[in-house]
């Protein structure tokens, strides 16, 4: 079904323009590249391109607007927790989990107004760019990039809202701003051809350091595909949506120059490396700013961070032990009382938890052991140091922090966020396969990111079986990387992941004996409607300047 609908979307593109202009370019004043200037440089329009890079997840954190999705999408699922709940800018997670989303508040969540924001800029661009004098192929490698960037904008869209309006034509002053909401596989068509144009023109075969790529491209079209072929948008499993998903997944994997990481697994998510697909470059400001670093936002307060994103319990136990079974298996030998032994390898990557080793050396005369204790009274306890930032679920992430940050340097460069890496795309070929049919295929996937981690027995697992496997395998490889949050919906399961509370650990220590005891309980109740929380709710805002339909369930 299409409405008619009307988009006003701002066109104050010139001030991004020329704050994109200051990083890129060295020449005189900025107020003096006009309109007509910038479309007779090919050096200037790259200028403009760099701005809609903006669309694309990051570290970077943005006080007094909104801390990029990137972070915040993990306290807005089950694999983590945020304490800053109803007040800073990422508190509209807290009305996610509570059930209370609506057009009115979704704040950071809502993605509407800056995705057709840079759309806006990509179709001036694409409308301009062939017109501009110089060489053709610098031309077609900026084109690339746009056409990609424009294609991830409405791969977000269309997997938050389901169907959006196709703006492809700058809108101008004289425009009508009239367009209808195409469906969700009509998105899932154009956003699919618009990454193959953009891998048409992306020359480049390997990954490019904070730059689109063909290889890139490829990539999320991969993740674009099993999206439209999962249960909620794929209800009557239509097999010929899992062969489309499984052929973009292998023709990634079938890309020379790339493959899994080997060396140290932390190393994976702080060291440009031959997994990597494409990343988006965030270094900080280059102050003591909490707000510009993601080691102060995720650190345990006993090293002065302030542990604002946390693992939850329910994370944690989805970690098996280090043979492969799940902790809820009487064979695993796992002991809620000893928690932390012998578990995933990739547990420790990926998690801070009672006693592990930072590796940080903390930079603080008051830190006299990198050793974390969450335990009652310990250094990053509510009774430690900056008490008042502590852990409430006692475990922080591990996961993309460089261990040697100094919190008083001025700089750090070279921090980045995974836009697709391998081992994903496995995971998303072994997903695709298993739906066609092909377990042994899916096993083999999913045995070579086990083994790259460490875990060496061969998967046996069939049916259901198989499936919860994958899905277990998707929770912990890729945790804290923005997949989850999608995962639990596409699946149609977050009527139950969503629906439990977020769990945490209380940790005493005998002081006599150095024992420590574990006590298991729930920090915070969540809901989650099924009706109507599959999608997010398109703004009010606009519903009332456009006339647009809202998406079931929300008034």
């Amino acid at each position: 079904m299409k409405s008619t609908i009307r988009i006003a979307i701002g066109i104050l593109w010139t001030g991004a323009f020329l704050a994109s202009c200051s990083k890129v370019l060295d020449k005189a004043p900025l107020d003096s590249y006009t309109d007509e200037s910038v479309w007779k440089d090919l050096k200037l329009a790259e200028a403009y391109a760099n701005n809609i890079y903006n669309v694309l997840p990051t570290f970077t954190v943005d006080w007094g607007s909104s801390l990029n999705r990137s972070v915040v999408l993990s306290s807005a699922c089950d694999e983590g927790f945020t304490k800053f709940g109803d007040g800073y800018t990422c508190g509209a997670r807290n009305v996610l989990n509570k059930g209370l989303l609506s057009p009115d508040n979704a704040g950071s969540f809502d993605i509407w107004s800056k995705n057709y924001s840079q759309i806006q800029n990509a179709n001036i661009f694409l409308s301009k760019i062939d017109n501009v004098p110089g060489d053709d192929a610098y031309r077609n490698r900026i084109k690339g990039e746009v056409t990609f960037l424009r294609a991830y904008a409405y791969f977000q869209l269309i997997s938050d809202y389901g169907g959006v309006p196709l703006i492809t034509q700058p809108f101008n002053l004289n425009s009508d701003f009239k367009a209808t909401r195409n469906s969700f596989e009509e998105g899932v068509t154009f956003v699919s051809n618009e990454l193959d144009k953009a891998a048409a023109l992306l020359t480049s075969a390997t990954a490019q350091r904070g730059r689109v790529s063909a290889p890139l491209a490829l990539a999320i079209k991969s993740r674009l595909l099993l999206y439209a072929a999962s249960p909620l948008w794929n209800p009557s499993n239509d097999p010929a949506k899992w062969t489309a998903a499984s052929a973009a997944a292998k023709a990634v994997i079938d890309l020379p120059g790339f493959s899994l990481f080997t060396g140290n697994y932390a190393d994976l998510f702080t060291s440009f490396n031959s997994e990597l697909i494409g990343v988006h470059l965030s270094g900080y400001k280059g102050e003591w700013d909490p707000f510009t670093g993601l080691e102060m936002m995720c650190f345990p307060n006993g090293y002065h961070g302030w542990a604002a994103f946390a693992p939850t319990q329910n994370l944690v136990d989805a970690f098996g032990t280090a043979d492969g079974k799940y902790i809820t298996d009487p064979a695993s030998g796992y002991n809620a009382q000893q928690p932390y032994v012998s578990r995933d390898p990739r547990f420790y990557a990926i998690i801070i938890y009672d006693g592990r080793p930072t590796g940080n050396p903390a930079f603080f005369s008051d830190r006299t052991t990198t050793a974390a204790q969450f335990y009652e009274g310990g250094y990053d306890s509510d009774q430690g140091f900056d008490a008042w930032n502590n852990s409430l679920t006692r475990y922080a992430f591990r996961k993309y922090m460089d261990t040697t940050f100094n919190f008083n340097a001025t700089t750090q460069a070279n921090k980045f966020w995974i836009l697709a890496r391998l081992g994903e795309i496995y995971l998303n070929y072994a997903e695709a396969e298993f739906y066609l049919g092909h377990e042994s295929t899916a096993r083999t996937y999913l045995d070579k990111v086990r083994q790259r981690a460490g875990i060496h027995t061969p998967l046996t697992e069939t049916g259901t079986a198989l499936e919860t496997r994958l899905r277990n395998e998707r929770q912990v490889e890729l945790a804290f990387e923005g997949h989850r949050y999608y995962d639990v919906r596409r699946w149609k399961i977050a009527e139950v992941t969503e629906n439990k509370p977020a769990g945490q650990v209380i940790i005493t220590r005998n002081a006599a004996t150095g024992v420590k005891t574990y006590q298991y309980k729930d920090i915070e109740a969540r809901s989650f409607d099924k009706s109507k929380h599959y999608l997010m709710p398109i703004p009010r805002t606009e519903i009332k300047r456009t006339g647009l339909q809202q998406n079931p369930g929300y008034n």
